[in-house]
């Protein structure tokens, strides 16, 4: 039940169920015959769906009058219905024009009901927009101006809905890019962790070579020495045995003596 009723409201706000309003001499605003003739025909192409024929007849009740906020207003309904889904801040586009018309009507208009008509209607765009803060100060300002309108509190409280909806959704994406972006500062600690570790290893490995380095210097240092001090000792006991031979060959001569 509540599914069905939350698709029917999304059905008339899509739709802008507003009819045109009618110039007659009831209305506070002020008219002349040429403008509510024109406004008369455009109503009746607008009631038959011919919306780009309507909007001509409209364009030309502004010729007449162009402080004719009737006029305004029901070219405005008639540009919505031509809109394809463009967006309110597109500055040629049917729903920007529209926009600023029924702006011109809720400010300007000296008719109660055709302000809060005006509201209504920015309401719808504003809810479109996916604008819900928006939607629902210009549903509040249609329904300061017709308390009785059902439809404009029935479009609020869904605006208000989509509201919370909305920023409950952003403060989820919030928690999620915050996440995010702690797990990116992990990474990239952990990067950098490892990159330390690596540098230190890089440095221990460096300094055993350096070491292993030194140890064979040292050793290669000590063979040589080892080497050359058995040289010199071997030279050395060389020396006296040849000092030796030579004392003994001359005693053997002493005792023999010279032959003559």
């Amino acid at each position: 039940m509540k599914k069905s009723f939350y698709i029917i409201l999304f059905m008339l706000i899509s739709l802008f169920a507003v009819e045109p309003a009618v110039a007659d001499n009831k209305t506070t605003d002020p008219t002349n015959k040429k403008e509510r003739a024109f406004i008369k025909q455009g109503n009746k192409y607008y009631n038959d769906k011919r919306y780009s024929e309507a909007e001509v007849e409209y364009r030309k009740a502004l010729q007449a009058n162009g402080a004719s906020m009737i006029g305004s207003y029901n070219l405005a309904l008639s540009l919505i219905r031509q809109d394809n889904g463009s967006k309110a801040d597109s500055k040629n586009s049917p729903i920007s024009q529209a926009t600023n018309l029924l702006e011109k009507v809720a400010k300007s208009s000296k008719s109660i009901d055709l302000q809060a008509k005006a509201f209504y209607n920015l309401g719808n765009i504003a809810f479109n927009q996916k604008e819900y803060a928006k939607s629902i100060e210009y549903y509040k300002n249609s329904l300061r101006r017709n308390p009785d309108d059902d439809q404009a509190r029935d479009n609020l409280r869904l605006a208000q809905l989509k509201k919370q909806q909305q920023d409950k959704g952003g403060k989820n994406n919030k928690n999620n890019k915050d996440k995010k972006k702690d797990d990116k500062d992990k990474n990239k600690q952990d990067q950098n962790k490892d990159k330390q570790n690596k540098d230190k290893q890089n440095n221990n490995n460096n300094q055993n070579k350096q070491q292993q380095k030194q140890q064979s210097g040292m050793s290669q240092n000590n063979i040589e020495q080892i080497l050359k001090t058995m040289q010199d000792n071997e030279r050395a006991t060389q020396q006296k045995v040849n000092a030796a031979k030579a004392k003994d060959k001359e005693a053997s001569q002493r005792r023999t003596g010279n032959q003559w």
